[in-house]
């Protein structure tokens, strides 16, 4: 069991079932939310390595999130992968524009994800 811990922030919950089920399947602590106000709570909170973040979220996107992640002082150091089925060049422009350390288009290959995920926090 890997001592890294991985924050999900996904609204739909098949996708966030996804997530959650590679990550622990491969050893990973897992917290999760559905809302990105929450994700910069909890990140703030736990400090987890990772936080895997969707872009289309209620209230805040996530191009918002990671800027205000990347912003705090406390969470500036977490590598976060921007996770989205905005899949234009422009969109993966503007996320690593944001601070976002890698991004990764909707529906993935679980062996994609992973190599992220290992790329990022091993």
């Amino acid at each position: 069991m890997s001592d890294k811990l991985i924050l999900i922030v996904e609204d739909s919950a098949t996708h966030m079932q996804i997530a959650e089920d590679l990550c622990t399947g491969n050893g990973y602590k897992v917290i999760t939310t559905d809302e990105g106000e929450k994700g910069i709570d909890l990140a703030a909170e736990h400090k987890p390595d990772l936080i895997l973040l969707d872009v289309i979220l209620p209230k805040q996107n996530g191009y918002q999130i990671c800027r205000q992640l990347k912003k705090a002082a406390e969470t500036k150091d977490i590598k976060v992968i921007m996770v989205t089925s905005k899949s234009q060049p422009s969109d993966k422009f503007w996320g690593m524009k944001q601070g976002a350390d890698d991004y990764i288009f909707k529906p993935y290959e679980e062996s994609d994800m992973l190599a992220a995920i290992q790329k990022q926090i091993g």
